[in-house]
């Protein structure tokens, strides 16, 4: 038996939440020996402590970055709990929850999608640019990134633009259903692209080192950067190809995921997880 829109709504906010403020496993496996607790705002603030006593990059980029995923995902939360009030208290006796879910045109839907694009957008950015720095700046590596994301992107906002047309009786599946695949697909292809990419350099810098040494960061970058991230999006592909509501618990912890994911590879380059970086690497990576 499939999940009713509003428990699905519902479930969402709860796991969104979770996410936002509360223990991940992912963060509790790899930052165990260092930090031993894992909230997006905790890890938000331990990474600003530290990189606000570094200079160059580090204060330029990734603070506004970091401090800009943060605002979107505590938007996206704020709007869920303003939808949730509306659905299940203010609105209960007028339209029902689940008319009020339904309407894909609202404007508060139609926000949230926004911050739910310009999220992974913003975080595959930085990813393919980490990705171009680790491969000696490579114009083989950024140009195809940079087009894929601008592609996905463009994509992504004429989704927003679609609800706006979407009509009474309208569902996701039946909107742009094939520029939601599309996203999905591309989203995943840079997640699995750039993480394997910077797997592979960190590999090969440290392959002389012996292979337990090489391979136990390479391993570390595919968990921070590729699996959680990854696993999310092919969740909500999955479950929109097969027209499941349990795509939006999916898109809910999407938000709070991505800013995990970027704090966890700051802090893990800060912390040296699985080992001290070689030399060789830029600045950026060893933190």
């Amino acid at each position: 038996m499939g999940v009713a829109l509003d428990e699905a709504s519902l479930l969402g906010l709860f796991l969104e939440t979770l996410f936002y403020g509360a223990l991940s496993i992912a963060e509790v496996v790899i930052l165990y020996v260092h930090l031993k607790t894992g909230v997006f705002l905790t890890l938000y603030w331990l990474m600003l402590f530290i990189l606000l006593k570094k200079s160059g990059i580090q204060r330029r980029l990734i603070i506004p970055v970091a401090t800009l995923l943060l605002c979107i995902a505590t938007a996206h939360l704020i709007i869920d709990f303003v939808r949730a009030l509306e659905a299940f208290v203010f609105d209960v006796h007028t339209i029902g929850a689940v008319a009020y879910y339904s309407n894909l045109a609202s404007p508060l839907e139609l926000a949230k999608t926004a911050l739910f694009i310009t999220q992974p957008a913003l975080a595959d950015g930085i990813l393919i640019w980490r990705c171009y720095v680790l491969n000696n700046k490579s114009l083989l590596v950024s140009i195809p990134g940079c087009i894929v994301l601008l592609t996905n992107t463009a994509i992504g906002y004429y989704i927003v633009w679609s609800l706006t047309q979407a009509g009474s009786g309208s569902t996701v599946y039946t909107t742009a259903p094939g520029y939601i695949t599309t996203f999905y697909v591309l989203t995943i292809l840079i997640s699995v692209t750039c993480t394997t990419l910077i797997a592979w350099r960190i590999y090969r810098t440290r392959r002389p080192d012996g292979l337990a040494v090489a391979f136990l960061p390479v391993f570390i970058v595919m968990i921070e950067s590729g699996a959680l991230y990854a696993t999310n999006v092919i969740a909500l592909l999955a479950t929109f190809l097969t027209r499941s509501n349990g795509k939006y618990p999916a898109m809910d912890i999407a938000t709070p995921i991505v800013g995990i994911v970027f704090c966890l590879i700051m802090l893990q380059v800060h912390f040296h997880v699985g080992g001290n970086p070689p030399t060789e690497l830029p600045d950026f990576v060893r933190a």
